[in-house]
């Protein structure tokens, strides 16, 4: 049997598998998600909330932008508190306080030691204990538990509204005041803080470990890392460094690839050009347009970060709250690359034909609309649901939904969905000829549309929730979007693309090419399917996701090992020949990729995989360390080397602008790698330790974070976030110069 034909049954294998095992225990998230109880009752039998006001309160929380707002379960923005670390120690203490007073007649931090246990076991008692009748669907709480209900309620309503007492709070934690405009909202969206608090220490049912896993650390309430969390960090460690060895003993076997002859001058000056493959040009202006937005609210929101109630003193949180700067900012990274790779695709598939089918160029100028549209659209709508002047119905359409990456509204989902549908059939429809010929270039065509058809797919994951779907439940969907979808389906798509662009340009065979494409993505979605798992250990589901977690995200890592190989390979095509200095940039964005995948999404990485690692610094400044450095670092920097290599077969007979080219490299990768190692890492570590001395509510409370070490700390990202910003402006230049000055 042919290497070829024996590495599609084994990708076929890999995918069916890992599906299937994805979907088995997304059954058992549905079934062992934390239950919405009917309503919520004392002992004495007092009503308290009812399941409409959870499910309604959880709808009012996203409203105002949810997860761009602090965070819930972990996941989220990192100004604000986790709205559930800090309900639960709030909770807690308020309790001993109770019970000191009622004991003691003195306040729980004046006891000694011994008193303070006993008071901890009776605490932990009453929190822990399941009081959840599953048959009535009734939640039973203790008086005390109540006392503290109606105490935190008024200290939210406080803080959410206009309060005076709480402006130097809310400056901190960049809440504008009346975030929240009424009281019944806000009774509303207390009542989904407590059901999101209870879950995550209420030991589940016949257990010992709450529905999140006892995630947050809270040594008050018994919230510590369990003998699962250990033991799971060690396999996949052990895990890792096993298939480590496996992959470069298989490297090191398969030896160096075979030298053949190269061409004398670049193979795309003879390729024709087709009409619909020069219209690709102004979807990059497009994304030279989203990338300078991106960045300007990007320095706007981190400027949040040292002054929450405005940019300098201009109170612009009245108009542009964090909620909706943040939103804009991870939105539009989002919208620029996608759109970048999504280009570069309607570019490749006439390239391959040589010719447009009918109506290709209407299709690709409706498409260009569509997502002005969708980009535009949706941010208004965004804009709208956070400043409450949608209801929660009109909001889940057009407004917010809250959830970090895919805040669009549901509208403005499917609009995209079918967009992306569109743009698939403007991939397939020029290759159809290609693939009936039976070329030599066949299978890398095959899995070239294979990763566009996963691409269009995969986004209707995120159309798997509803309005008032349970919390656990939309997270299992949601990573669906972000990691399979971002991190999955494009990262195939990038490594098919690229390797097509080699073949193209006669710098690697067609059948080493297809063959690298089908082992890569072979070992990438080995780990990276079930890898989704490490992203929900704590959002209220079955242990079984950790160990599959952190089984299959070590395994994320293993191909990034040999990714100095690769940089090295794409430095050694820069120098092969004389024509290909012409792609130099586009390759040493290659180039660059590498290093960001090995640092950003490797090290950074991995360092937040492990569960006992995660349990300590899930929302912590680790995770926008690897998010920042991954996302851009590998995506973004991948988005722009596509974009050069296609105004470089464009415009084959332009000279470019070098200079301009020089800055934004290396004014880029400079400042991305300031804003990590002098910001986010040392804010991030810092919390950590925090975190593992104190509890996850200590690392994100103003306590720490208004620290002034802290605050020299986060003004240090300004160094970084310049450079950066320089090289943003100067691409943006670059395309625009190039493009407009040599329209024909």
């Amino acid at each position: 049997m042919k290497r070829e034909k024996k590495l599609w049954i084994v990708f076929a294998l890999v995918m069916s598998i890992s599906f299937a095992v994805l979907g088995y225990y997304g059954y058992e998230i549905y079934q062992q998600a934390p239950p919405v109880p009917k309503e919520i009752v004392t002992d004495s039998g007092k009503a308290v909330f009812s399941e409409s006001e959870i499910k309604d309160g959880q709808n009012i929380w996203q409203s105002i932008g949810g997860q761009e707002v602090g965070s819930i379960w972990g996941h989220g923005a990192y100004v604000a508190p986790d709205w559930t670390a800090d309900w639960l120690h709030r909770e807690a203490v308020f309790i001993l306080n109770i019970y000191a007073k009622k004991d003691f007649n003195q306040k729980y931090d004046e006891l000694d030691a011994e008193k303070q246990s006993a008071l901890k076991v009776r605490l932990q008692k009453d929190l822990r204990t399941n009081t959840y009748d599953a048959e009535t669907g009734v939640l039973t709480i203790s008086e005390n538990r109540l006392a503290a209900i109606e105490y935190l309620s008024e200290y939210y309503k406080g803080l959410f509204t206009n309060d005076p007492q709480f402006d130097k709070l809310r400056e901190e934690y960049a809440i504008p005041k009346n975030s929240i405009k009424d009281v019944e909202r806000m009774h509303k969206m207390n009542a989904f803080f407590f059901w999101a608090t209870w879950a995550t220490v209420t030991n589940r049912p016949d257990g010992d470990i709450s529905y999140t896993h006892n995630w947050p650390s809270d040594e008050l309430v018994g919230n510590t890392a369990t003998t699962e969390l250990l033991a799971w960090s060690g396999v996949s460690i052990i895990l890792l460094i096993l298939s480590v060895g496996i992959l470069v003993f298989y490297h090191a076997k398969s030896g160096e690839e075979e030298e053949f002859p190269l061409p004398k001058e670049d193979p795309l000056i003879k390729q024709g050009k087709t009409k619909s493959m020069g219209l690709v040009t102004k979807y990059f202006w497009i994304v030279s347009l989203l990338m300078v937005l991106q960045m300007v609210f990007g320095i706007i929101t981190a400027h949040y970060g040292v002054e929450g109630n405005g940019l300098y003193g201009i109170p612009i949180d009245k108009i542009l709250p964090y909620a909706v700067t943040r939103t804009w900012h991870t939105q539009l990274a989002i919208f620029w690359i996608a759109t970048a790779w999504l280009a570069t695709g309607l570019y490749i598939a006439p390239a391959v034909s040589g010719k447009d089918p009918k109506f290709q160029c209407f299709g690709i100028n409706f498409l260009f609309i569509a997502l002005l549209i969708i980009v535009l659209g949706s941010m208004v709508g965004q804009w709208f649901g956070v400043m409450q002047k949608l209801n929660l119905v009109q909001n889940f359409w057009f407004g917010h939904q809250g959830y970090e990456y895919v805040d669009l509204g549901r509208f403005w989902q499917i609009f995209l969905l079918v967009g992306l549908f569109l743009w698939l059939a403007l991939m397939i429809r020029p290759l159809l000829p290609v693939l009936k010929k039976k070329t030599e270039e066949k299978n890398l065509i095959i899995l070239f549309l294979v990763s566009c058809t996963a691409i269009a797919m995969f986004y209707g994951a995120g159309l798997m929730w509803g309005r008032q779907t349970n919390l656990a439940i939309a997270e299992y969907w949601r990573w669906w979007v972000v990691h399979l979808w971002v991190e999955g389906f494009f990262e195939v798509f990038a490594t098919v693309v690229i390797a097509f662009l080699f073949v193209r340009l006669g710098l690697l065979k067609t059948k080493t090419a297809t063959l690298n494409v089908l082992f890569a993505t072979i070992i990438f979605m080995s780990g990276g399917i079930l890898g989704t798992f490490h992203h929900l250990y704590f959002s209220g589901t079955p242990t079984a996701i950790m160990a599959l977690g952190a089984t299959f995200s070590a395994l994320e890592v293993v191909p990034l090992t040999l990714i100095g190989f690769e940089a090295y390979q794409n430095y050694k095509i820069s120098k092969s020949t004389q024509w290909i200095a012409d792609y130099k940039w586009p390759i040493y964005f290659m180039i660059s990729v590498a290093f960001w995948n090995f640092l950003g999404a490797g090290i950074f990485g991995f360092i937040i995989n492990p569960p006992i690692a995660l349990y300590y610094v899930q929302g912590l400044n680790t995770t926008p360390l690897h998010g920042h450095t991954a996302l851009f670092g590998v995506y973004g920097m991948l988005g722009i080397g596509l974009v050069l290599f296609v105004l470089r077969s464009l415009y084959r007979n332009v000279s470019w602008n070098n200079k301009l080219l020089k800055i934004t490299f290396w004014s880029l990768n400079i400042g991305l790698f300031l804003m990590a190692i002098l910001s986010l890492l040392p804010i991030g570590v810092w919390q950590a330790i925090e975190s593992i001395n104190h509890g996850m509510w200590y690392a994100r409370s103003s306590e720490l974070m208004q620290q002034p070490t802290m605050i020299t700390l986060k003004w240090l990202r300004a160094i970084g976030d310049s450079i950066f910003g320089i090289g943003f402006i100067t691409m943006a230049w670059f395309v625009f110069e190039l493009t407009l000055k040599n329209k024909k």
